[in-house]
């Protein structure tokens, strides 16, 4: 196994997509007209948003995506300065659109997007082991194309493990059920999921999860149980909890102005994987992810926030349980607590 020797972060967007935003001037009306406000064009796809946030904090990162060299996301990527490798396909990458309202609802309609031939799946797969040598992150991230089997990102976990590199999958639905129903062997090193999510994996309503936080720790743990090492698990304004060896800690968001969620758990994402770049631990690792989401949501669109952005805001992190690998029957909460500093000072 090659051991990661830099800070590069590689991330895996096997559906990309331009991000279409359309600002509402009200709440959407079910067959009416609006009058819309200025719209906005951004590169995204999952993968691509950790990059962008990853890179805007000067992170030394590479984002593989497949994309013909004339797609508008690539020209829209070249222009962002945001290192890039891609495979060509012959179908235009899709059009995710958002429907913004002002007080922060967004309506997603996201296209389904381009195919992937075993060819174009072996190129992507050629391409992430090349750039995972020697990284710190492989980042695997979003839906999957039309077609592509539901157990591709297992497949991918194990073709990367002897890179040496940590990785982190965030996905959901089919392909998530099947990543965790592959075996101990393509368990991600990170899994980051979120309240629906965890539902789906467990079985467990979600309403029972964000109800109960012994009913989501004990959720969690047959996540560890079917060997994922670390659990990032991201409530929305409920904040998140973060759960690994170490323990397991819960964060409270800062109070902010949403104005769109669209990113937000991808930039939860980077602001761990930056934390973990800096050598902090659990307690700092969650408050950045949460710092990440939370000034990510401030912001209109698929924008990312910089370092600064992040920094005026303060999380507050609580211990939840420090014995180690978590248990099958989570203690409740201690009153133990500490203020965390806000994200973009240590990373």
């Amino acid at each position: 196994m090659t051991e990661h020797t830099s800070h590069r972060v590689v991330t895996l967007t096997a559906n990309p997509s331009l991000d279409r935003t359309l600002s509402l001037p009200g709440p959407l009306v079910r067959g009416g007209v609006a009058r819309l406000a200025p719209s906005s064009t951004e590169p995204g796809g999952k993968g691509v948003n950790v990059a962008r946030a990853i890179a805007a904090a000067g992170g030394d990162v590479v984002t593989v995506l497949p994309a013909a060299d004339d797609d508008p996301i690539v020209r829209a990527l070249h222009g962002l300065d945001l290192p890039m490798a891609t495979v060509p396909i012959a179908t235009p990458v899709r059009t995710n659109y958002t429907l913004a309202e002002p007080d922060g609802t967004t309506t997603k309609l996201n296209e389904p997007g381009a195919p992937l031939d075993d060819e174009a799946r072996g190129a992507l797969t050629i391409a992430m082991h090349q750039h995972a040598e020697g990284a710190r992150w492989v980042v695997l991230s979003g839906s999957l194309p039309p077609g592509t089997p539901l157990d591709w990102y297992a497949d991918l976990v194990r073709a990367l493990r002897d890179t040496g590199a940590k990785i982190a999958v965030d996905t959901s639905e089919a392909p998530l059920l099947a990543l965790l129903g592959a075996g101990p062997d393509a368990a991600p090193d990170l899994l980051k999921p979120n309240s629906e999510e965890l539902a789906q994996l467990s079985g467990v309503p979600e309403a029972h999860l964000t109800a109960n936080r012994a009913t989501a720790l004990a959720a969690v743990d047959t996540l560890h149980a079917r060997g994922v090492a670390e659990v990032l698990l991201t409530l929305g304004a409920d904040g998140a909890l973060l759960s690994c060896a170490e323990g397991v800690w819960a964060a409270t968001p800062p109070r902010i102005a949403v104005r769109s969620t669209v990113g937000a758990g991808d930039c939860s994402l980077a602001g761990h994987v930056l934390a973990d770049l800096a050598g902090a631990g659990p307690a700092e690792r969650l408050r950045s992810a949460v710092a990440y989401g939370a000034a990510s949501a401030s912001l209109p669109g698929s924008a990312v926030p910089t370092p600064e952005q992040v920094a005026a805001l303060d999380v507050e992190v609580a211990t939840v349980r420090t014995e180690g690998l978590p248990s099958t029957t989570p203690a409740p909460p201690t009153a133990q607590r500490t203020t965390v500093p806000a994200a973009g000072r240590d990373v």
